[in-house]
């Protein structure tokens, strides 16, 4: 009876400390949200989500030893998807804004882009001045929405995803499209009768979006991104994509 009592004990004292350990595992993944409508920022090939967002999200779960996990949304999801805690981080060319500033943080930002104006060839518009009345095309939610709603006397036309604004400009149903001059030139390449403004409509800074409760996540983002930046890593994958085109 004694030698089973002692027995019983040392197994409950294993399967304590097994389920102690359980509990005590770190995080492993690093959840990355994103709209992979966004080339050469985020796009799919087949089925993975390539571009240099991706690329660079890969680089930074690698130095922190985690495993990158690529989460697909519509772009206005985003910020919610980081608040509830279903992403950790949001890098979708995201500008640093005071709007998402009330709801997420922002890293140091890992490059400089700029909203450019797309129109037809034909079209009489010959630079951003003359938007004012138009009816302009815009990706649901991102700095394009936000500026083309300040454009006097404009109708904005909201669209899920970047290229069916295009392509609606391409069918006559809008006047012009503001968008990232990256995706831009995209665009533009795969879509005859149409061209980029040579004004630029505005320049941002693009960040990575974390919680406002996770500073710690912040600092290590920070980290990973100066490395990234002092080693060319980052230049490198960016240069990748944008000098292609």
């Amino acid at each position: 009876m004694k030698l089973s009592k002692i027995l019983c004990g040392a197994l409950a004292a294993v399967m304590t400390l097994s389920l102690a350990g359980c509990g005590g595992d770190k995080k492993t993944t690093l959840v990355m949200a994103t709209n992979a409508e966004f080339p050469p920022y985020e796009y799919r090939e087949g089925d993975q989500i390539v571009g240099i967002d991706a690329e660079i999200a890969q680089a930074i779960a690698d130095d922190m030893g985690l495993e990158l996990v690529i989460e697909d949304m519509a772009f206005d999801s985003i910020v919610p998807a980081i608040q509830s805690g279903k992403a950790d981080i949001g890098v979708a060319g995201m500008t640093v804004d005071e709007d998402k500033l009330q709801n997420v943080d922002f890293s140091i930002p890992y490059t400089t882009a700029a909203q450019v104006v797309i129109v037809t060839n034909d079209s009489p518009i010959a630079s951003p001045a003359d938007l004012e009345g138009k009816t302009i095309g815009v990706q649901l939610g991102t700095t394009g929405d936000n500026f083309a709603g300040e454009i006097t006397d404009a109708t904005v036309e909201r669209y899920n995803k970047g290229f069916e604004a295009v392509q609606a400009l391409g069918q006559n149903k809008i006047d012009a499209v503001i968008i990232d001059r990256e995706p831009a030139k995209v665009f533009v390449s795969e879509n005859d009768g149409l061209k980029i403004l040579d004004e630029d409509y505005t320049v941002e800074d693009y960040a990575i979006a974390v919680a406002k409760d996770n500073q710690e996540l912040l600092e290590q983002i920070n980290t990973s991104l100066t490395k990234l930046k002092d080693s060319g890593k980052l230049q490198e994958i960016i240069d990748k994509y944008i000098n292609a085109e």
